[in-house]
């Protein structure tokens, strides 16, 4: 599988990583912070992230809404969570939470890994009516984190 793009945001965020990890790991809140991502449900009777967990995500861009299929590669507290994005079988991309420790409490870099398959960005277009994939995540990449901090600060 190849990676085609990759698009990374980081945002210094005054709280213990412990608790971000918490916030962000917790998949069926990030449609709290996320501004396409609705939430969703774990599957197979997980409750929490561990590599290999299951989840279904939903996504929502305007009118137009999907879900995905998603399983956690790693889940280290404080240090990274990752997952893998699928359309069944049909795998679309990872996303990549970095925590580094900081003086006044932690860096999170979000990263978006693209893996879509040959001619699977017009098919995105279509379901998602995202044009530009890339410069689409970055922004929202940025927001989610914006909002992540601001909500990881108030306590």
């Amino acid at each position: 599988m190849t990676e085609k793009n990759r698009v990374s945001v980081s945002t210094e965020i005054a709280a213990p990583a412990e608790k971000v990890y918490a916030m962000i790991s917790d998949l069926p809140r990030m449609g709290e912070w996320s501004t396409e991502n609705r939430g969703g449900k774990w599957k197979g009777g997980a409750t929490e992230p561990a590599p290999g967990v299951k989840f279904k995500g939903k996504n929502a861009v305007g009118w137009r809404k999907w879900s995905t299929d998603v399983t956690v590669l790693e889940a280290t507290s404080a240090k990274v969570f990752s997952f893998r994005v699928s359309a069944g079988p049909i795998v679309l991309c990872d996303w990549v939470y970095d925590f580094e420790p900081t003086p006044t409490g932690c860096k999170v870099t979000e990263t978006w890994v693209d893996r879509r398959m040959p001619g699977m960005g017009t098919v995105g277009r279509l379901v998602s009516g995202v044009k530009d994939r890339s410069v689409t995540n970055k922004i929202a990449m940025e927001e989610t984190l914006a909002k992540v901090k601001a909500a990881a600060e108030q306590g």
